[in-house]
C-alpha cells in the first residue's frame, strides 16, 4: 500500500510521535531536488575532503529511523509514530527503503537519512545529525549515489530554506506527477557506487570521491 501511495504522489505522516493514526499528504506544491542542479557549498566540500566521516548504506537503518524520530533543535515534535516506523522497517526488510549513514573515525553514528526507492525515484523522508554537518554530508553522498545509479527524481516532499541551499526547488503538483510517472516507470541501481568505496556492498565513496563525483556531473 505504501509503494502504491508513493507511485500516486502521496505519503503518510502522523500528528505526533504518540498519535495512534496516520494521514495521507499530497502537497499542492512539491519540493524536489534536481539531481543535475545539486549545489555543493564550498564549506561542505571542504568538510567532505577532510575525510571526517565514513559513509555506508543500509548498515543502521533502524538506528537512523529512531534518531530521525527524536526531538531536535527547532523540531520539538516528530511525525514518525510507531505505526509509521513499523511500516518503513518493513519496507527496508523488502529492500524498498534505504538509509545513508555517516560514521566518525571512532565508529559512532554521526548522522544519517532514510527514504524510499521506487523505480528511478527516491523519496527522501527524514535526516538527523549528531555531529555538525553529518546529515549534510549524507545528502551529498545520496545525490552522488543517485546520479551514479541513473535516478531521475529526488523527492524532498516540501521545500525548506535548508534544502533550497542545496538547489532544491518547488514545483506544481501537475509537474510533479509528470516527473513522478516518468521516474517510477524507469529503472535505476541504488548500489552503483559501492565499487568506489570499500569494495563491498554497503560502503560508498569516500568524502573526497563524493566531491569529485558531484563536480564531474554538475
Amino acid at each position: 500500500m505504501l509503494l502504491r501511495a508513493y507511485a500516486s504522489g502521496v505519503f503518510p505522516m502522523a500528528e505526533r510521535a504518540d498519535s495512534p493514526e496516520v494521514f495521507w499528504v499530497e502537497p499542492r506544491r512539491r519540493g524536489v531536488l534536481p539531481l543535475d542542479g545539486f549545489h555543493l557549498p564550498r564549506s561542505l566540500a571542504k568538510t567532505l575532503k577532510q575525510q571526517n566521516f565514513r559513509f555506508t548504506v543500509d548498515h543502521a537503518f533502524a538506528d537512523v529511523l529512531a534518531a530521525c524520530a527524536q526531538p531536535a533543535p527547532g523540531r520539538s515534535e516528530t511525525w514518525i509514530n510507531p505505526l509509521i516506523a513499523e511500516a518503513y522497517l518493513a519496507l527496508y526488510a523488502r529492500g524498498d527503503a534505504h538509509s545513508v549513514e555517516a560514521w566518525t573515525p571512532e565508529g559512532a553514528l554521526a548522522g544519517g537519512l532514510y527514504g524510499v526507492r521506487l523505480g528511478a525515484a527516491f523519496f527522501g523522508e527524514s535526516m538527523f545529525t549528531h555531529v555538525r554537518d553529518a546529515s549534510k554530508c549524507c545528502l551529498a553522498a545520496l545525490v552522488a549515489r543517485l546520479r551514479l545509479g541513473g535516478f531521475r527524481l529526488l523527492d524532498t516532499q516540501f521545500l525548506t530554506s535548508h534544502l533550497a541551499g542545496f538547489g532544491a526547488i518547488e514545483i506544481t503538483a501537475r509537474d510533479y506527477r509528470t516527473q513522478l510517472a516518468a521516474a517510477v516507470s524507469g529503472s535505476a541501481d541504488f548500489f552503483a557506487g559501492d565499487d568506489l568505496g570499500a569494495g563491498e556492498v554497503g560502503f560508498g565513496p569516500s568524502g573526497k570521491r563524493i566531491v569529485q563525483l558531484l563536480s564531474q556531473t554538475s
